[in-house]
């Protein structure tokens, strides 16, 4: 499905969400054959023509200007994510140009060198179709430590932590609220395909996922969007038991690049003991500076 398939889908999704009365309209009691508002009513709410609409949601329009996406974001009471990645999906594709061609992703030394820095602070870095790229001991140890540490080195083995979360028993056993975090999973992976409609990679990760996962398949279909900047997960760790940890997601301004994901918890508190105990539970014996070196994956090619 192209860009703009995904762009009618999105605001026939989302307008079959909302209910007359959670925008102040009357029905009168009348019965309605589906749910949600019609077209009608939330191009009324978005001050543009019915026709206009019509066409827009019917990916027959493709040129929706920045005032009317924001009056139809309005109507369809979308949050700053949501806004943007409605902006997103309507955004005309470049003809020509360097846009389409396929860059090298990689960990940068500048990003090696933060990952570094961290020490003993859990970290991983991801790429933009959620491949980690890298990790240090702590974030392997916190996030997937029954598997290969040296998997994001070898191609073809590197972990992919969208697959983990929906098809992996024991990621889906450490999240104590599993189904949130797989909600996040599948808000931030609709983010990145309005991003990168023709990342033909990407479409293979999702309808794998659609595939052989029916909780994917569910959220996917309900098209929302959520981006994870900062959110808290109560982990069940098989090493050190329950903890919180505040995982936080930084990224370059661009949001084009490789993502650092960095998991702290309050100091003082049990989980930020329980995160020391599983720091001194995975050290390496002897310390040599090759074992204290951060792990950086092999290149990828993105599209």
């Amino acid at each position: 499905m192209n860009k703009h398939g995904h762009l009618a889908d999105f605001l026939q999704t989302r307008r079959g969400q909302l209910r007359p009365e959670d925008v102040g309209l009357r029905t009168y009691g009348e019965r309605r054959r589906v749910p949600g508002l019609r077209r009608e009513e939330l191009a009324m709410l978005a001050g543009i023509s019915a026709p206009y609409y019509t066409r827009l949601e019917q990916g027959q329009s493709h040129n929706a200007s920045r005032e009317v996406l924001d009056a139809i974001a309005n109507a369809l009471r979308l949050d700053e994510s949501e806004r943007a990645h409605l902006h997103a999906l309507a955004r005309v594709p470049r003809r020509g140009g360097l846009s389409g061609r396929p860059r090298t992703e990689r960990v940068t030394p500048a990003t090696g060198a933060l990952l570094a820095a961290l020490g003993s602070t859990p970290a991983i870095v991801i790429g933009r179709r959620s491949d980690v790229l890298a990790w240090n001991r702590e974030g392997h140890g916190l996030f997937a430590g029954h598997l290969d540490r040296d998997g994001p080195n070898v191609p073809g083995r590197r972990p992919n932590m969208a697959r983990l979360v929906f098809l992996d028993a024991h990621t889906r056993d450490l999240y104590a609220d599993w189904p949130a975090k797989a909600r996040a999973v599948v808000g931030n992976l609709r983010l990145t395909a309005g991003r990168y409609p023709d990342d033909p990679l990407l479409a293979e990760l999702i309808g794998e996922l659609t595939m052989r996962s029916p909780e994917f398949a569910a959220v996917w279909a309900d098209h929302r969007v959520l981006a994870c900047d900062v959110a808290d997960y109560e982990m069940r760790h098989p090493l050190v038991g329950t903890l919180t940890v505040t995982q936080q997601t930084l990224q370059s301004p661009q949001g084009n690049g490789p993502a650092l994901v960095v998991a702290t918890a309050d100091p003082g508190s049990p989980s930020a003991t329980a995160l020391t105990l599983l720091s001194q539970a995975i050290a390496p014996r002897e310390t040599t500076p090759e074992a204290t070196r951060p792990r950086l994956g092999a290149e990828t090619r993105t599209i």
